[in-house]
């Protein structure tokens, strides 16, 4: 599902982004450009993204969670 659509960002980009390190929203929007034009995906997005970290702890209670 587009989540971002002045930048073309979907769902699966922002999880593609946790899986590849990302731990913040400042993270995310850095790679993904959400939010980076008019912002009212922001409260979407960031929902994506804690839902894809929680998944991958889920996996992988190991795995630190940066701060």
């Amino acid at each position: 599902m587009y989540v971002c659509l002045c930048q073309g960002v979907t769902d699966r980009d922002i999880e593609n982004a946790v899986s590849d390190g990302a731990r913040s929203w400042r993270e995310v929007r850095e790679v993904t450009g959400c939010a980076g034009q008019c912002g009212k995906c922001a409260c979407t997005g960031k929902r994506v993204m804690r839902d894809a970290i929680s998944e991958q702890l889920s996996f992988d209670p190991d795995l630190a969670y940066a701060v």
